[in-house]
């Protein structure tokens, strides 16, 4: 109990961690890197940006984009972290193989050998299987229990280990959803707030301050890209990695039934 506490602890620091982290270096990007004078006319980045400096161009999106670049910086950061954590997740070599070569081991009683394979492929089903293997033997022997009773300690072995295993593949999903919603209505405030100072400065008495209707319209546009693409990268990181949970998770139940039905037969 005490270790699953602070293995939760870890992970809720190493996401404020993360969160902070991107948070300055979206502060850092934004003002020293997109704010540098050198890509300003004047050098005054409170003037008009060079030609074609698209880092200029971004930085008149206003205070919104720092924000914005963090969000997206977080976004790459768990979309790496997913892409590792499943990786590892999926272990060694082809699961299609691994789920065959396993009822083969299971229909010919090589339990030993299957707990070895398992021990090779180093993945989330092989920790499901190896730990219905352990009690595969166990039960075969067990005098105490009728046959049904067998077969429902199995499965509930192998459905508690499921159960310990898919929080770790759907970990910090909701991260990616959480960013696939704000993102784009984050840009929209920004969005917002720079059509309010360009319609501010056609407002103005006598000549419009060109200056201040171009950052507004700066703003406007910059901040609806940056919201956009945040979100639009987030929805698809999202699907693309809950399809791989759920191809994991029907692998694992392919494989937790065939162990199931494999061990009924062998008590007949």
């Amino acid at each position: 109990m005490k270790g699953q506490t602070l293995k939760e602890a870890l992970k809720s620091t190493f996401v404020l961690l993360v969160i902070l982290g991107c948070a300055i270096a979206g502060y850092l990007i934004y003002s020293l890197i997109m704010g540098n004078p050198v890509n300003f006319e004047g050098g005054n980045p409170k003037g008009h940006p060079l030609p074609g400096n698209y880092l200029a161009i971004i930085y008149k999106g206003g205070f919104i984009v720092p924000l914005l670049i963090a969000v997206n910086l977080i976004l790459l950061t768990f979309v790496v972290e997913r892409i590792i954590m499943l990786s590892a997740a999926a272990g060694k070599g082809n699961l299609n193989i691994f789920v065959r070569t396993l009822q083969t081991l299971l229909n010919d009683n090589k339990i030993e050998d299957a707990a070895q394979l398992c021990d090779k492929q180093r993945g989330s089903i092989a920790n499901v299987m190896k730990a219905g293997l352990h009690r595969y033997r166990a039960l075969q022997s067990d005098k105490t229990l009728m046959n049904d009773q067998k077969v429902l300690a199995i499965q509930k072995d192998l459905e508690e280990a499921t159960a310990l295993e898919l929080p770790v593949l759907s970990q910090n999903l909701i991260i990616l959803s959480t960013i696939a919603s704000i993102s784009v209505l984050i840009g929209l405030i920004g969005t917002v707030l720079g059509m309010i100072r360009a319609f501010g400065a056609l407002a103005t008495a006598g000549a419009p301050d060109s200056l201040a209707l171009a950052n507004g319209i700066s703003e406007a546009l910059v901040n609806t890209a940056f919201g956009i693409t945040g979100s639009t990268l987030a929805i698809i990181a999202y699907n693309y990695f809950s399809a791989r949970i759920d191809a994991t998770t029907y692998k694992m139940d392919e494989a937790s039934f065939s162990v199931t039905q494999t061990f009924a037969s062998t008590l007949k």
